[in-house]
Parts: C-alpha cells; sequence; structure tokens
C-alpha cells in the first residue's frame, strides 16, 4: 500500500506526514496520561485516600486536555498540507503531459476520463496522503506505546492485546488483491460512463435531429446500472471487510478486559489498574481501526493513480532542438512539400506522392471534394501528423527538426470551428498575444473586418462573448478568431473552411481580410467554394489524395478538366440558386 511513486512525487509531504505522525503521538501520550490520572484518583478513593490536591490535579488534567486539543488541531492541519501540494503537483502533471501530446491528446485518453482522474482520482488522493499514510505509521507507534504502559500493569494482559493487534492488517491484506481488481474494474466502468455521457450531451442536438435521444437515453440507463451494480459490491466489499475489523478490535478488547478483571480476581493488580487497562484496551485497537476505514478509501485512490501513471507514461515524442542556423532560416518563410505519402490507418492510403510549391507572400489553395486530403495536408503542415514518406520543409528547414513551440509562432491556423473561449473580447484576442496593447487589439479587429461591430458595443473589448462564443453570430465569430491570429503575427496563415458556416457578408468580409494578408504574407486557403480562391497565385486540385492539376484559375479552366468542371458545376448550382430565390422573392411581394 506505500506507492513509492507516488510518494516521490514530492518530497514535501514526507515532513508533513511525519508531523502528523508526530502530532498524534504526542496526543495518545496524553490520551495515556489522563487515563493513568483517573485509575490513580481511582485507587486513591477506592482506599479511602483524601490526601491528593485536588487544585493540582485539575491543572495537570487540564493541560494535558490542551496539549491534546492542539496536537489534534496541528495534526489535522499537517494532514492537509501533506496532501495539498501532492494535489497541485498530479494536476500540473497532468496538465503538462497533456500540452505535452499535444492536441491529438485524445489517442490516448478520452476527454471526459482527462477530467475524472484530474478531479475525482486526485481528490481521492487526498485521503492516501492525507489520513492512510499517516495513519499507517501511527498504527506502528500508538499500539507499541501503550503495550509498554500496560505492561506495567499487566503483562498478560498486554501481550494478548498485541497479538490480536496484528489481525487487523492481516484483514486488510486478505482483501487487498480482490479490492484492488474490483476497484480498478470500477475506475473503467465509471470513465467509460463519463465517456459516454459527455458524448450524448455534445451531440445531444443531434441526437434531437434525429429521434436518437430515447434510445441513447436507453443506453446510458444501462451503462449507469452497471456502474450501480459495481458501486454497490465495492461497498459491500468495504462493509464485510470493516465487519470483520471491527469483530477482531472488540474481541481483542474484550479479551484484555476479561484478563483485565482475572488479574483483578487474582488480587495481582489494582482497581485502578484495571481500569487503566480497561480503557487503554479500546484505545489498542483504535489506530488500526481507522487505517481499516481509510484503507478503502485510499485503495480507490490508488485505483485512480494506476489511470494517471497510464497517462503520465504515455509515449511521447521528443522535441527537436533546432540549431541557431535553421532558426536564421526561418523568415519569410516559403513551403515545400515533396513526394509525400501518408495513412492515417497505414493501410488505406490518404495521400499519394504529392507535391505542393507555396512561395513566400503568395496565396496557394488547395481545392476538391470532400475526402480527397486537403486537411490532410494542413494536419502535416501544423505537425499534428507525421509523413510517411517524402519531406515538407520550411525555406530547406525539414518540419520534422522544428519544436512545435516554433513552428506555433511561425504557421498560424484558423479553421471553420475555431473556438471563442467564454470570456470577454479583449481576453480572447490577448490569447494571440498578451502583451498586446489596445491599440493593436483594436488595429487587429480593424483588418478583421470587426472593429466597427465591437467600438459599437456598450462596454467594447470588455464585452463577454458567451460560452463557444455563443453571444457573437457566426461570422463575428470567425473574424474574432482571424483578429487573434492576427495579434500572433504567423508568416505563415492557414485558412481550413474559414469562411464555411457564415452569412455572404461575413463571408466577403472575411475573404477581403485575406487577400490583404497575402500582400505581406504567406496564406494556403482550404475551400469547397472555388469562387472564393479565383484569384490565388496558385491552386492545387486533389482528388482521392491525388494532385490531379495545379495552376492559376484562367489556366485550369482552359485545360477543360477536374478544376473546369468542379467550378462549371459550382456556378450552375449557384445560379438555380440565386434564380429560384428571385422567384420566391417575387412571389412572395405578388402575394402581399
Amino acid at each position: 500500500m506505500i506507492n513509492k511513486r507516488l510518494i516521490s512525487l514530492c518530497e514535501e509531504s514526507k515532513k508533513y506526514i511525519g508531523l502528523t505522525v508526530l502530532m498524534n503521538w504526542i496526543s495518545i501520550i496524553c490520551n495515556i496520561g489522563i487515563i493513568l490520572f483517573v485509575g490513580d484518583i481511582i485507587n486513591k478513593l477506592y482506599n479511602k485516600d483524601l490526601s491528593f490536591n485536588i487544585g493540582g490535579y485539575v491543572i495537570f488534567l487540564a493541560s494535558l486536555m490542551i496539549i491534546r486539543f492542539i496536537c489534534n488541531y496541528m495534526a489535522g492541519k499537517f494532514s492537509h498540507k501533506s496532501s495539498a501540494k501532492v494535489r497541485y503537483l498530479l494536476r500540473e502533471s497532468i496538465y503538462n503531459k497533456l500540452l505535452r501530446l499535444g492536441v491529438n491528446y485524445n489517442d490516448t485518453i478520452s476527454t471526459s476520463s482527462t477530467v475524472q482522474i484530474a478531479v475525482d482520482g486526485v481528490e481521492a488522493l487526498e485521503i492516501y496522503f492525507g489520513r492512510f499514510l499517516p495513519q499507517l505509521f501511527y498504527s506502528l507507534i500508538g499500539p507499541l506505546t501503550l503495550f509498554v504502559v500496560i505492561a506495567q500493569f499487566s503483562f498478560k494482559a498486554a501481550i494478548v492485546l498485541l497479538v490480536c493487534v496484528p489481525l487487523i492488517p492481516i484483514s486488510i491484506a486478505s482483501v487487498m488483491k480482490f479490492a484492488k481488481k474490483l476497484l480498478s474494474k470500477y475506475w473503467g466502468i465509471y470513465t467509460n460512463l463519463g465517456d459516454s455521457f459527455l458524448e450524448n450531451l455534445q451531440g445531444l442536438t443531434t441526437l434531437k435531429i434525429f429521434d436518437l435521444d430515447e434510445e441513447k437515453n436507453e443506453e446510458m440507463n444501462k451503462e449507469a446500472e452497471t456502474f450501480r451494480n459495481i458501486t454497490m459490491k465495492v461497498l459491500s466489499m468495504q462493509l464485510n471487510s470493516i465487519t470483520i475489523m471491527d469483530l477482531i478490535a472488540f474481541g481483542g478488547a474484550a479479551a484484555g478486559i476479561l484478563i483485565a478483571l482475572n488479574e483483578l480476581s487474582k488480587g495481582n493488580i489494582t482497581v485502578g489498574a484495571t481500569v487503566i487497562i480497561i480503557l487503554l484496551s479500546s484505545e489498542f485497537f483504535i489506530p488500526l481501526r481507522l487505517l481499516g476505514s481509510f484503507f478503502h478509501v485510499a485503495m480507490n485512490g490508488m485505483a485512480a493513480s494506476d489511470k494517471m501513471f497510464e497517462l503520465l507514461d504515455a509515449e511521447e515524442e521528443q522535441e527537436p532542438v533546432l540549431s541557431r542556423e535553421d532558426k536564421e532560416k526561418l523568415k519569410d518563410i516559403s513551403i515545400s512539400i515533396k513526394d509525400v505519402d501518408f495513412s492515417y490507418d497505414k493501410e488505406r492510403r490518404v495521400l499519394n506522392n504529392i507535391s505542393v510549391e507555396v512561395k513566400n507572400k503568395s496565396m496557394v489553395a488547395l481545392v476538391g471534394e470532400s475526402g480527397c486530403g486537403k486537411s490532410t495536408i494542413t494536419n502535416l503542415l501544423l505537425k499534428l501528423r507525421k509523413v510517411d514518406s517524402g519531406v515538407i520543409s520550411l525555406n530547406d528547414v525539414d518540419i520534422n527538426s522544428i519544436p512545435f513551440e516554433e513552428l506555433r509562432k511561425k504557421i498560424g491556423f484558423i479553421s471553420h470551428s475555431s473556438y471563442i473561449f467564454n470570456s470577454t473580447i479583449e481576453e480572447n484576442l490577448k490569447m494571440g498575444n498578451e502583451y498586446a496593447s489596445e491599440d493593436e487589439m483594436y488595429n487587429a479587429l480593424r483588418t478583421a473586418n470587426l472593429y466597427d461591430f465591437v467600438v459599437g458595443l456598450e462596454d467594447k473589448l470588455k464585452t463577454k462573448v458567451g460560452e463557444g462564443g455563443s453571444l457573437l453570430s457566426g461570422g463575428q465569430k470567425q473574424r474574432l478568431a482571424l483578429a487573434r491570429m492576427i495579434l500572433t503575427n504567423p508568416e505563415v496563415y492557414i485558412f481550413d473552411e474559414a469562411t464555411s458556416n457564415v452569412d455572404v457578408e461575413s463571408e466577403d468580409s472575411i475573404l477581403k481580410t485575406i487577400h490583404d494578408i497575402a500582400k505581406k504574407k504567406t496564406v494556403i486557403v482550404i475551400s469547397h467554394r472555388l469562387a472564393n480562391i479565383k484569384n490565388a497565385d496558385k491552386i492545387y486540385v486533389l482528388d482521392r489524395g491525388n494532385i490531379v492539376e495545379s495552376g492559376t484559375h484562367k489556366e485550369l479552366m482552359s485545360n477543360k478538366s477536374t478544376y473546369c468542371n468542379l467550378y462549371t458545376n459550382q456556378k450552375n448550382l449557384e445560379n438555380i440558386y440565386e434564380e429560384d430565390n428571385s422567384n420566391y422573392k417575387k412571389e412572395v411581394a405578388v402575394s402581399e
């Protein structure tokens, strides 16, 4: 039950665990002193000896009680300190591990499981550090101290009590293996239930639309019932083992008391000594009885720690060190993607021998039907995935030799689902540059065509935007995300369907900003709507993971091939939509 790895996480905890044990030991010394005092008084009264100083006895008794109160208070304080630092360190370790794993951390562990072990799991370890470990060491010292005291009055009673004491840890050890398996299963079911709940909550609108909410509700009920069953098994195991420990504790205390009474009947000990043994017999088992109570909660924490260490031990890629020479090269960036192959499952190839050149201060577009590999190229450029073969380089520096932190400064990324945090406009902007001044923020908003909207608000930059930017329109969220990226000031901008799911006015505004940025920066645009990328310096057309065409809009249209067909079909569909919309408006006008 002593997990060396957990304890080694925080050397400071050892000090507070030791101080907690010391306070508990001093407290039991005070208890012994009070009980010895009571025994002495009874002896004197039994022998009709009234020659004692009541004032002195009261002062002595009050002093012991005050010392015991202070020790109990300090023990609680030291107990909290022994676990507080560990909780902080564990959560910090989990957070830093997730940062090192990057945005693909959920390949290792689900989001809900991460939250559960970081919250409930770490809280369960508070009992392990703050209660169980101090009680474990105190349970070794306390009974030995009591043995020495009781042996002064009756060696037989002291031996019987000491022999019974190990039966409690033996009972604990007997259920430990079973408890460990059961609690491991409990945490597995618990995290799976959390995964299902989070997924169904996030997809609640979709479930409602497809009328599947009742079906998912039934599935959740079954999972909840499985969790209830395992919880009841855990509680049953805890109750049964506590019952066994109680029988041992009460039985051992009763045995000690019976021997003391037998010794009294033989005249071997005094009445006062008998009372002392009776009172100390219960104290003899209290430390180990408490240890047994803390054991089950501590085991829960240990089971949670196994999940934590699975995450903390997850394999992570070592970040490369960028040489000074290569760092100097990463200015005025051009990108080269040469002969790249990639597959997610190592079986079905997503990209086949892809080669793309993106010159500095130019705008390059990647187009094609859904599933052709456009966004996969983005993932490779952001180092979210690694190529199977081929090379991606920035100014002839292999992307694999560039640390992610450095790459993040050089390449900015905006998608159709860029997240807006539940805070103010200012706080969202400062995520791009925490040192940005108010003027710089307003300039970024001006570039993103959001300035007039923000200055028209009552609280301006201090305006709350709601969870996920719920208080903003789709176009405003996209433009705020764009302003945030502008403050980051990367050398390369990647726009992945940045204008999808927004109104026409917002789309035109964002496209204007993209074209303005392309005059000063390197821009890569991914778009289904080909009309948005007509002015790109070069367009690469993908089809089933292959580049089938490349060139300017004019060149590709003259080829009369894939791009021309896509563009023509889109144009025809848009014309039909505009015509239908126009006819609908005329019909509405006539009816009015």
